[in-house]
């Protein structure tokens, strides 16, 4: 099982990579999002940007979640393996 955990840590390290730029990417389109309400159609450019930048995070937001949930679950199960070689290690002496 020892030998899995060199290939764990490089899986675990490219899911979380990703997740880390999904997460960077994403604050750099909200970066420009404002939290207002467009009531009349004069600002109807600034309407489209902000209706724009809301479905692109809308469409990440799914990604996000499912590397990080694989990125945690990896990380748990690395720790776990890594706990239970010291263990029997430790056992057997």
């Amino acid at each position: 099982m020892i030998n899995a955990l060199p290939v764990l840590i490089v899986v675990w390290g490219i899911f979380t990579g990703l997740f880390l730029a999904l997460l960077a990417y994403n604050a750099t389109i909200t970066r420009y999002e404002d939290n207002q309400i467009f009531l009349d159609e004069g600002n109807v450019f600034e309407q489209e940007q902000q209706i724009s930048i809301v479905r692109k995070v809308h469409k990440a937001q799914p990604y996000i979640r499912v590397l990080g949930t694989i990125s945690a679950i990896l990380a748990v199960a690395i720790v776990v393996i890594y706990t239970w070689v010291c263990w029997l290690r430790l056992q057997a002496q």
